[in-house]
């Protein structure tokens, strides 16, 4: 018999903690590519901390949503193994994509490769998810529909990325983040669009909130990695060893450190009337 399917059993609480979850894990991710590409030394560190942050907000919105997903007459439970499979997917993707992006650069081959393959991260994360959810029945798709959730993570991941790549301060990172929270979010629902479940038989039991019991400590580890993230991105090593946080590489940029008054790169130029150096933007 057909299922009847809730996604959402706590109204508009999850889907709006899920988009939360994604923009922050996108922020952190993008902003750490934004400095990889900034900082040559220290490129690959960032790039994977990134991976891990991105990695880690989509699969934490997915489960988020997730606990606001019910069918009616049927407990709904997690195979553990297969669903924190799905994280590590997600991160390896991920991660590949931001790395092609890191050392290529965010422009023409390089930017569609790196965005295709972080786009397929996103939604096989979602779909191997999927795959591990427990219910007393079959789980069937609408093929066009989940083609669709597929073309949208991948359009707006190369998005996020481009605007990363940009390098251009705190509001390109911030305005990548929504888009990637847009692209993680709008691929999850229109996937959970292209649902539909075939229950064996009906149960009678309903447990609406055995989900959420299951699925919140499972979050701690990736909530962890969020955090861990955005204290390394507050408190930035370069700048906490006095070191400048830009080096000046690539091209548009305003926030590179200006040479002192006395280097050769200044012979010629009044000093400023203020008698103060201007110092890099650290965001």
């Amino acid at each position: 018999m057909q299922g009847t399917v809730d996604g959402f059993s706590y109204g508009l609480v999850t889907p709006v903690v899920a988009y939360v979850m994604a923009c922050l894990g996108g922020a952190l991710g993008l902003r750490c590519t934004t400095r990889a590409l900034r900082t040559p030394s220290w490129r690959p560190g960032w790039l994977a901390l990134g991976s891990a942050a991105i990695g880690s907000g989509i699969w934490t919105m997915h489960f988020v949503a997730m606990m606001g997903f019910t069918v009616k007459g049927a407990p709904i439970h997690y195979d553990k193994p297969m669903t924190f499979a799905s994280l590590g997917l997600a991160v390896v993707m991920v991660g590949i994509g931001i790395f092609i992006v890191g050392y290529r650069g965010a422009k023409g081959a390089a930017l569609f490769t790196g965005g295709t393959i972080t786009g397929l991260g996103i939604a096989s994360m979602h779909y191997l998810g999927m795959a591990g959810m427990r219910l007393p029945g079959e789980l069937q798709y609408n093929t066009l529909m989940v083609a669709v959730s597929v073309v949208i993570a991948m359009a707006a991941a190369t998005a996020s990325l481009w605007a990363a790549g940009q390098v251009r301060g705190f509001r390109w990172s911030l305005g990548a983040s929504l888009v990637m929270g847009l692209a993680v979010s709008g691929m999850h629902y229109t996937g959970m669009a292209a649902l539909r479940v075939q229950l064996d038989s009906p149960t009678g039991s309903h447990a609406d909130h055995s989900s959420a019991e299951m699925l919140a400590p499972m979050m701690i580890g990736p909530l962890v990695i969020l955090v861990v993230a955005g204290a390394v991105v507050i408190l930035d090593p370069l700048l906490v060893t006095g070191r400048p946080a830009w080096h000046g590489h690539g091209h548009g940029t305003t926030d590179a450190p200006v040479p002192p008054a006395h280097s050769p790169a200044r012979a010629g130029h009044r000093p400023p009337r203020s008698g103060r150096a201007r110092t890099p933007q650290s965001w």
